[in-house]
């Protein structure tokens, strides 16, 4: 299938590892010019290079930051057609136990930073009559994680203000998405599990498909979202979890 992705111009935010690495990878694949964000300068060049892309240094927490960085990847690739807000998680723990810092460092990571990056791409989107927006959520959007008490109140805000803007721009061209991810085998995954076998024989007893799923898989179904093929799907989310919710 064509995806019709060609010379596309794709921002990857957090895209210099694990779920955000493979979607840039696969952006890049079929002919989309990828520009990726990391923390690290070093970084986000590197796995530019890697990709034949653009990197750029961005902490989704620094909300001042959003238009230099708009303006810079526009300069360098042209108008951005595709958006991917992803994002690292944020810390797990107590529910009760997460201090005001790190309630609103969440607020502003995970709903306000890609609302900021939105104000300024829309506009442009709307006049080209193209934009894809495709967030990485949690299924803890559907289902709440005792420990992701920070994903659990954030993340379904975002994807309430996704609802809203499919609704408002659908006829302009534009769609806004989201992929929920299940256990997928990052080093964030592995680290939490403890190590790799951890994780896969948490996975074995856990999730139906009997494995954790791979980055390949996730960014396969973040970049359909992004195709052209893919217009008419708008507003909603794609489960990538092996069965393992349970939510209809």
């Amino acid at each position: 299938m064509d995806l019709g992705l060609e010379g596309k111009v794709a921002l990857v935010t957090a895209g210099s590892k694990g779920i955000g690495r493979g979607i840039a990878d696969a952006l890049a694949a079929e002919g989309a010019k990828v520009a990726v964000t990391s923390r690290s300068t070093d970084r986000a060049e590197q796995v530019a290079g890697e990709i034949g892309g653009c990197g750029y240094a961005f902490d989704s927490a620094d909300l001042d930051s959003v238009p230099g960085l708009v303006d810079a990847v526009e300069a360098d690739l042209g108008p951005i057609d595709i958006y991917v807000a992803n994002t690292g998680g944020p810390p797990a723990g107590d529910p009760l136990a997460f201090t005001r810092e790190q309630w609103e460092a969440a607020q502003r990571t995970l709903l306000l930073s890609p609302m900021a990056i939105l104000q300024r791409l829309v506009p442009g989107m709307r006049e080209r009559g193209f934009g894809r927006v495709v967030a990485i959520g949690s299924m803890a959007v559907r289902e709440p994680i005792d420990a992701l008490q920070l994903s659990n109140a954030h993340r379904p805000g975002l994807a309430a203000a996704f609802k809203v803007l499919a609704r408002q721009h659908a006829a302009h061209g534009l769609t806004f998405n989201h992929v929920h991810p299940g256990k997928i085998a990052t080093d964030r995954m592995i680290d939490t599990a403890g190590s790799l076998e951890a994780a896969r024989e948490d996975a074995e007893r856990t999730i139906p498909a009997g494995r954790l799923g791979t980055v390949e898989e996730l960014a396969a179904a973040a970049v359909f979202l992004c195709s052209v093929p893919a217009a008419y799907i708008n507003g909603t989310a794609i489960l990538v979890d092996g069965a393992l919710t349970r939510s209809v």
